[in-house]
């Protein structure tokens, strides 16, 4: 039997389970998004699988090969998470001891990931 190629699209991603059409749904829009340059924001309740999906789109799309930084924003003060996101330099604040490189020069060439904004 010959299978349609749009079919594909439709098919589970690895680690994740269901075959609802509503999942179908979500497995064809994490490929189609995928193949896109854009950015991407993944809403939904806590256990939702967030996650789960915008590792599949990163490992799916050219940026794959690249880190998959995760950042759970939510655990951090406002203080901390601009260092946090952007990095800081030695001396720029109290217990700054050295100059630290910020998530989103880590995720360069890959993916960043901020969870619980």
């Amino acid at each position: 039997m010959l299978r349609n190629p749009a079919d594909d699209n439709a098919t589970p991603l690895e680690g994740i389970i269901g075959d609802s059409p509503a999942m179908q749904a979500v497995y064809a829009m994490t490929r189609r998004v995928a193949a896109s340059t854009a950015s991407v924001l993944l809403v939904g309740e806590t256990g939702t699988g967030k996650e789960l999906i915008a590792r599949a789109i990163h490992d799916l799309s050219p940026r794959g090969s690249g880190p998959f930084v995760r950042v759970n924003c939510g655990a951090l003060s406002e203080s901390l998470l601009e260092s946090e996101l952007f990095g800081h330099v030695r001396g720029s604040f109290t217990g700054a001891v050295a100059n630290r490189a910020g998530r989103f020069e880590a995720a360069h060439t890959g993916t960043i990931f901020l969870d619980e904004i």
